[in-house]
């Protein structure tokens, strides 16, 4: 799955924000942590969509490990 975040440094933070999908944003102290921690928040926001059952009724969340 390819999926594109814009990232950005505020002071001594590195911020990333995912577009596709709304609220879906994520900090680190460096921009080596960033990607980890883009990916957990990636991961959170379509556990909580499926939960929600925000996504299409003919639509489903699948897992896969690349």
């Amino acid at each position: 799955m390819k999926i594109k975040a814009v990232v950005w440094q505020e002071e001594d933070v590195w911020c990333a924000s995912v577009p596709a999908l709304p609220g879906c944003h994520t900090w680190a102290d460096s921009r080596e942590q960033l990607p980890e921690m883009l990916r957990d928040a990636i991961q959170g926001w379509l556990e909580v969509a499926s939960e929600r059952e925000e996504l299409e009724p003919e639509k489903q969340l699948v897992e896969l490990s690349l």
